[in-house]
């Protein structure tokens, strides 16, 4: 049979959906000050507890030093006490003693509270955070606790609380108290007093998410949406494609008589939402992303990203929308400009363009036949007279004529473009680019246009002269003097780089060969005096000519180089002019008694006196 305790804590375990083990911790904590506050411990002393979940026993043990006499039983433990529960202790050490009190009193008890209760609400906050950090960008359910004009208060599951600022609301909504509502959760902070958890019902998201929970094919991944553009409370629109064959993204978002996304727009306060289809050709994609306007035509520009939209006179105001809301979105969706343009608009524009532009002689002399019917048709709407369906369509075809033939030409102008900067490019090193353009020496107040302009590096400059100087004079700025500056430091830039690196010829050791005596030749070896002293004398020997570029050679190659190389000789061989001529020096071998060899000396002509280097 369970006794009170376990019922009491099975009942906390259940109301803070907490684990155990976190309770357990809770209650060890607890009963660990309540020690402290009981005997008046330090805190230093070293206290641990231990409860039974199934009993609800409670048991501390302190560290006390063991001492033949007791003084302080909070501190201190007799040998005999301590060798009950450690046999082979001594005198002087440490021991864990159970020091559980009978009674640990009023106070001790309220802390033991106030403890439990801070542990179990910092383990609530954490689990918390944990949970809806892990919901960061889902859609979660919630009661209004209170709303006023700045923020709505929403109960969430775990007793949290989220909160939705009034930017996050969908325009003209109104909550009450009680009122169950769906959010999805933006932002997830750590607060002093718990997790503050910020929800939103207006952001392009929340869209996302109702989708995917009201159509099985986009939570499945049949059905892919790609862009989402969204003024919250007013309109949206989306653009899907089907991973799969056969399946029309479209029809399944809408669903059987629009029961699928008539969900969605009663829950986003009758937000009006298009789908459209999404398109890999821009020109497609554009030209649905208009809907419901019908499209006459759609003319990019691929280098700006503009797309002109030309529309008939009757869906022109359907395909600006509201304020321009329709092309407001469609530009948020494909990411490009749009311009629209009536038809009769277009056809004046291209009118225009045709006798002004000098690139478009071409085109107008192909086009000169419809040019005065064009201007007919344009002079009667401007009379307000009525013009024809045929008359429109002969302008939207007219437009459509030029237009091509303009983008087609832009394209092959473009193409020649790119082939001559990849010339130009060639020509400059890639030295250049990473050389800065402090290197080259400009006047400060040239160099900081230059700079403001995007010129960071000599290349770029080396560049833009090479393509177009007009555009490097055309900068507020610089002038004649300027230019002047800029060529010179362009010149010498040109000039340095090109110039090829000289690399310094690695130093060639001669050395001179060296004739080996034949044995007809040998040196005639004179032994003078005792056997520790001796004289060498060579009478004939070939000598390595001195020469600049000889290269030094150390002792251990000396004696590599055979015996004919040391050149031991008379002491005619010391006399050396300073003229740099042959002259002939003498080495005189002696025997060391230190090192217990013979050892040859160098000897030269000053006056009596021998030199006393360093021995061979």
């Amino acid at each position: 049979m369970k006794n009170e305790f376990n019922l009491a804590f099975n009942e906390v375990l259940e109301e803070k959906q907490l684990p155990k083990e976190v309770i357990l911790a809770a209650l060890e904590s607890a009963m660990v000050s309540a020690y402290r506050r009981a005997v008046n411990a330090s805190s230093a002393q070293h206290v641990e507890a231990k409860v039974d979940p199934e009993s609800g026993k409670v048991q501390v043990f302190a560290e006390k030093e063991v001492v033949e006499e007791v003084q302080d039983t909070r501190t201190e433990v007799s040998l005999e006490n301590a060798r009950k529960v450690n046999p082979i202790i001594q005198l002087g050490d440490m021991a864990i003693i159970e020091s559980t009190p009978t009674d640990f009193g009023r106070v001790a008890a309220q802390t033991a509270r106030q403890v439990i209760q801070q542990r179990i609400r910092e383990a609530e906050r954490g689990a918390q955070m944990q949970y809806f950090e892990r919901q960061l960008g889902e859609i979660v359910s919630g009661v209004v606790q209170a709303s006023n004009p700045q923020t709505t208060t929403v109960g969430l599951d775990m007793k949290a609380e989220g909160v939705m600022p009034a930017n996050q609301r969908i325009p003209g909504e109104k909550f009450r108290i009680h009122d169950r509502l769906r959010a999805i959760i933006m932002e997830v902070k750590d607060g002093s007093r718990g997790p503050q958890i910020i929800l939103s019902r207006a952001h392009r998201n929340f869209l996302r998410r109702l989708l995917e929970n009201e159509v099985p094919e986009i939570y499945h991944g049949i059905v892919e949406i790609r862009a989402i553009a969204r003024e919250p409370g007013q309109r949206a629109k989306v653009a899907v494609s089907a991973t799969q064959a056969g399946v029309d993204p479209v029809g399944a978002c809408v669903g059987v008589k629009g029961v699928r996304i008539q969900a969605i727009v009663k829950e986003l306060h009758d937000e009006k939402i298009d789908i459209i289809e999404w398109n890999q050709d821009p020109v497609i994609y554009i030209s649905k992303a208009i809907s419901p306007a019908r499209v006459s035509g759609v003319y990019l520009t691929e280098t700006e990203k503009t797309a002109t939209v030309v529309v008939m006179d009757d869906q022109l105001s359907l395909a600006i929308g509201r304020d321009g809301q329709n092309a407001r979105l469609a530009a948020k969706l494909t990411s490009w400009r749009i311009d629209i343009k009536s038809v009769v608009e277009a056809a004046g524009d291209t009118l225009g363009k045709l006798h002004s532009e000098p690139g478009m002689q071409t085109t107008a002399e192909l086009e000169k036949d419809n040019v005065a019917r064009i201007g007919e048709i344009l002079g009667k709407k401007a009379e307000g007279r009525p013009i024809t369906p045929e008359e429109y369509t002969a302008l939207a075809q007219f437009v459509d004529r030029v237009e091509r033939r303009s983008i087609e030409r832009q394209r092959i102008e473009d193409k020649v473009n790119a082939e001559r900067l990849a010339e130009a490019r060639a020509g400059i090193p890639d030295a250049a680019f990473e050389q800065s353009l402090e290197t080259l020496g400009l006047p400060e107040h040239v160099f900081n246009i230059l700079t403001e302009a995007d010129y960071t590096s000599a290349g770029d400059l080396l560049l833009a002269m090479k393509l177009s100087p007009d555009k490097v004079l055309g900068l507020a700025g610089i002038g004649p003097k300027a230019m002047q500056a800029i060529d010179k430091a362009v010149k010498d830039t040109t000039t340095v780089i090109a110039a090829p690196q000289a690399v310094e010829p690695e130093p060639v050791v001669e050395v001179a060969p060296v004739e080996t005596p034949s044995l007809e030749e040998e040196p005639v070896v004179e032994i003078l005096g005792t056997p520790e002293v001796i004289e060498v004398a060579v009478i004939e020997t070939t000598a390595v000519p001195a020469t600049e570029e000889t290269a030094e050679v150390s002792f251990e190659e000396l004696f590599k180089l055979g015996p004919e190389t040391i050149r031991p000789s008379s002491e005619e061989d010391d006399k050396t002019d300073k003229k740099g001529k042959k002259g002939k020096k003498s080495v005189e071998y002696q025997f060391d008694e230190d090192r217990g060899e013979v050892v040859g000396r160098k000897k030269h002509k000053r006056g009596d006196a021998e030199w006393t280097g360093e021995d061979w």
